[in-house]
C-alpha cells in the first residue's frame, strides 16, 4: 500500500498541487530569469503548470492617426507574444510542459489583478524582487499597498537565479 493511498488527506493535498498555476509576470528585468526558474522547479516537482503574463503600454497617443495607432498596438502585440515565445521555450526545457501564455495591454498591476481574477486556476504568483532598497513595482504592489488583494498567495524569490554563477568583485 503506497503512502498515498494510506493517507486520504496526502493523496488530496498532491491532487490540489498537480492544479496549481505559477503565474510569472515578464518584463525586461535583471530578475525575470529567477522567478521563471523558482516557478519551474515547483511546477516540476508539484506536478503544476506554469503561466506567463506580458502586459505592454503604448506611451504615444495616436488618435488622430488611426492607420498609425492600429500599425502600433500591431507591433506591440506582436513584440509581446514573441517575448513570450522566448521564455516559454525556457518554461518547456525545465518543465516539460508549454506554459500557459496571456498578453495584455494597459497597466501592469491593473491587468494583472484583473487576470488573475478572470483565471481562478492561477493559483501561485510568482515575483522577483530586485537587490537594493526598492524591490520593484509589482513587489512593493502586493506586499504594500495592494498587499491581500490579488486574492491567492505571492512568493517572492530574490532576484539572482540559482544557476547564475556569481560575479566577482572588481
Amino acid at each position: 500500500m503506497s503512502a498515498a493511498s494510506s493517507s486520504p488527506q496526502l493523496a488530496t493535498t498532491r491532487g490540489q498541487e498537480a492544479h496549481r498555476l505559477f503565474l510569472v509576470v515578464v518584463d525586461d528585468s535583471d530578475e525575470l530569469p529567477a522567478a521563471i526558474y523558482y516557478a519551474c522547479v515547483r511546477a516540476r516537482q508539484t506536478g503544476g503548470r506554469v503561466a506567463l503574463l506580458y502586459v505592454y503600454q503604448i506611451d504615444i497617443d495616436f488618435h488622430h492617426w488611426k492607420f498609425v495607432s492600429a500599425l502600433v498596438e500591431q507591433e506591440a502585440q506582436q513584440e509581446a507574444e514573441n517575448v513570450l515565445k522566448l521564455h516559454a521555450v525556457r518554461v518547456v526545457q525545465e518543465t516539460g510542459r508549454r506554459p500557459e501564455m496571456y498578453v495584455r495591454k494597459g497597466n501592469r498591476r491593473e491587468e494583472l489583478f484583473k487576470l488573475v481574477k478572470e483565471h481562478p486556476e492561477i493559483s501561485i504568483l510568482v515575483l522577483s524582487a530586485a537587490v537594493g532598497k526598492k524591490p520593484g513595482p509589482l513587489v512593493e504592489a502586493v506586499t504594500g499597498k495592494y498587499a491581500g488583494k490579488i486574492g491567492i498567495p505571492v512568493t517572492v524569490v530574490p532576484g539572482k537565479s540559482p544557476r547564475q554563477p556569481e560575479r566577482e568583485a572588481s
